[in-house]
């Protein structure tokens, strides 16, 4: 590490934007062209305000506070400057970026702290517990839903905790396969320390270049090998949480049948319940092969209907995702090709050469006997190339006045097609109007035996308050989700942007249930106050 506020294997985010600012994109002109056609608008440039120009509030936090945080971290590490407080003033969601962009920083945390150790992530707890601050935990900075934004919470300040400094391997069991990690371990870290050793944990969601293992856990992750690795919450074995009350362990042993599994309460708690310190995983050789394969259906419902079949055979390949039609054509313009009728379905397999070939052969003939149409490896190739791009051309479309965001859900299979209809009619009937069109996308990325998740990418003419236009959408669509069978989130997670929706998720008991456990845990209720719970 360059120092020890800077994150191991990857660049600082940049404050305006996803990523690595020396990755951001420029708009190709005939790609400008079309989407302004598409979206029946002009492109009027947009760009950020300087960072300099961006003046977060007067930092809150007391000068005995700050040196009571000081006493347990070193001074260098509780950070009150500018830059840091602006690059922790939220997650990479399209309002959150758009509010930077247009040199908002307020909330901001008074102060980041980068704790070294799980003790000192309990000793800061103590401290901000007893003197009422609320604590924002901050891994990777990827949140979309509004899981990092530093709200008070009526106490009189809030910090951020960054966990970038507990980044290391903690242990390593060749024998049970498993490995602890620290929550600040980056996702390419992860597979770099694991890989020393022949192994790999093969979590790759589209936030894998930046996001956490804490932040994996916390959310309830998935990633594009779900179909034949699981979720990420299918990968946990254990946890260490620190809590105002102190340290909370779950989990380690294989099975256990002593009462509810707490693990679980720590899985998707988003930060609200305690700041998850160390993770331990599953872990698994790295493959000695990979085979990918593209086919095309002639509709997304023949399409969804062949994934279905797999997903409840006893065959089923390690990757597994279908285009609809809008999607299907997107890609295939943004790649320079040529776009085919229908919908194209992405499949990836793993494992030894003789496994990998005989779950593609089975794979083949149930996808073929479905109305499926193989088209070979290359499509595939080109979508892994760019799957980590994505959120740049979010950007650069913002900086050309485009709004452009995504949204997930997952329903049983009997209600998936119907929530599908429902919620891209919900988006278009919100968006389409004086101001402009829309282009409503959607692909199923992961499946199960008993239904499916469905992730929709938007993309519309900004108009003159872009960010209403969109709060006014996501309103819509989850309206549609409830209404239709979807749950509210199938892995961004909660944060604030959901929370409106979770009791009639949940029930009312189950909103109860989720407070008494905070009280227990978080008396003062100083942690990520506003997220998650209702």
């Amino acid at each position: 590490m360059a120092d020890e506020t800077t994150p191991r294997g990857t660049p600082e985010m940049s404050w305006f934007a996803w990523g690595d600012p020396a990755r951001a994109r420029e708009l190709d002109p005939g790609l400008r062209d079309l989407i302004a056609q598409v979206l029946r608008t002009r492109l009027t440039a947009r760009p950020p305000v300087p960072e300099e120009a961006v003046e977060p509030p007067p930092s809150a936090l007391s000068e005995r506070v700050r040196a009571a945080l000081a006493a347990v971290t070193g001074e260098a590490h509780v950070r009150t400057d500018d830059a840091a407080r602006l690059r922790h003033a939220g997650g990479k969601s399209t309002p959150d970026l758009l509010r930077r962009r247009a040199g908002g920083a307020d909330p901001a945390p008074d102060a980041v702290l980068y704790p070294a150790d799980h003790d000192e992530v309990q000793r800061l707890l103590e401290v901000c517990s007893a003197e009422r601050v609320a604590v924002v935990p901050f891994g990777g900075g990827t949140s979309v839903v509004g899981g990092l934004t530093p709200l008070r919470g009526g106490f009189g300040a809030v910090v951020a905790l960054d966990l970038r400094r507990l980044d290391r391997l903690v242990s390593l069991d060749t024998a049970s396969m498993t490995a602890v990690l620290g929550a600040g371990v980056r996702g390419p870290a992860a597979e770099a320390l694991l890989a020393e050793h022949g192994l790999m944990l093969g979590h790759l969601p589209q936030s894998h270049e930046y996001a956490t293992i804490g932040g994996y856990a916390a959310t309830r992750s998935s990633g594009q090998a779900s179909s034949g690795y699981g979720r990420f919450e299918d990968m946990v074995v254990s946890l260490r949480a620190a809590t105002p009350r102190g340290t909370l362990e779950a989990g380690g042993v294989p099975a256990s049948a002593a009462g509810p599994d707490l693990r679980r309460l720590l899985l998707g708690s988003e930060g609200t319940l305690g700041v998850i310190t160390e993770v331990g995983v599953r872990v698994r050789p790295v493959p000695r092969e990979v085979r990918d394969e593209a086919w095309s259906f002639p509709d997304f419902a023949t399409g969804v209907d062949a994934l279905r079949l797999l997903a409840q055979s006893d065959t089923r390949p390690t990757m597994a995702r279908i285009l609809d039609e809008s999607e299907t054509f997107v890609g295939a313009a943004l790649g320079g090709s040529q776009a085919r009728p229908g919908c194209q379905a992405v499949l990836g397999f793993e494992g030894s050469g003789a496994e990998v070939a005989a779950r593609a052969a089975a794979v083949g003939e149930v996808l073929a006997g479905a109305g499926g149409t193989p088209l070979g490896a290359e499509p595939v190739a080109h979508w892994r190339e760019n799957r980590f791009s994505a959120p740049y051309l979010r950007d650069t479309l913002l900086s050309a006045g485009v709004l452009a965001e995504t949204l997930e859900t997952a329903a049983s299979w009997t209600d998936l097609l119907p929530l599908y209809s429902a919620v891209a009619g919900a988006l278009t009937g919100a968006l389409e109007g004086d101001e402009g069109g829309a282009l409503v996308m959607c692909h199923v990325s992961h499946t199960y035996p008993t239904g499916a998740s469905l992730y929709f990418t938007v993309a519309a003419a900004a108009g003159a308050d872009p960010l209403a236009r969109w709060e006014r959408a996501k309103r819509a669509a989850s309206d549609a989700i409830v209404a239709h069978g979807g749950t509210i989130t199938h892995h961004h997670a909660v944060g604030t942007d959901h929370r409106p929706w979770m009791a009639a998720e949940i029930g009312p008991l189950g909103v109860e249930v989720l407070r008494a456990v905070k009280a227990a845990l978080d008396p003062e209720g100083v942690l990520n106050p506003g997220k998650l719970i209702p």
